[in-house]
């Protein structure tokens, strides 16, 4: 090994021990490998909001014949905890009905994902405000 993939290693291996020591093994699952990423054609709903952070996230929903959340899908520019934010709430609307996914909460998101820390919360309240824009606006 030369010095250059030595020190990137090393690098990564110091990234992995931060993320290990503030977020869930679920989160760091979700930011790395996010679920439901990317926009649909012919969605029934969509939104875009930007956060007060800065991030946007983008939420696109599909329903099935009985108004059950078929499809959803995300894109975010923000950080991890805004990738990990839109995959699970993607994961947690699937098959629910329209005002099933309305009561969804920041906090119950928040739970699914074995927490966030303090400062990241906003990112939950970011991809629930979205999916009730996205809810607000179908066609």
């Amino acid at each position: 090994m030369d010095e250059f993939e030595s020190l990137t290693e090393d690098l990564q291996g110091e990234i992995d021990r931060e993320e290990r020591a503030h977020y869930s093994p679920t989160v760091i699952e979700h930011a790395r490998s996010p679920r439901n990423l990317g926009r649909i054609d012919g969605a029934q709903a969509s939104a875009v909001v930007r956060g007060w952070c800065g991030d946007t996230m983008e939420l696109y929903l599909r329903l099935d014949k009985e108004g059950r959340i078929e499809v959803a899908t995300f894109m975010t520019d923000g950080c991890g905890s805004t990738l990990a934010c839109g995959s699970m709430l993607t994961v947690m609307i699937r098959g629910k009905t329209i005002g099933e996914a309305l009561g969804l909460s920041a906090r119950e998101l928040i739970a699914a994902l074995d927490g966030l820390p303090e400062d990241s919360a906003h990112c939950a309240e970011l991809a629930v405000m979205t999916l009730r824009a996205a809810l607000s606006h179908r066609e």
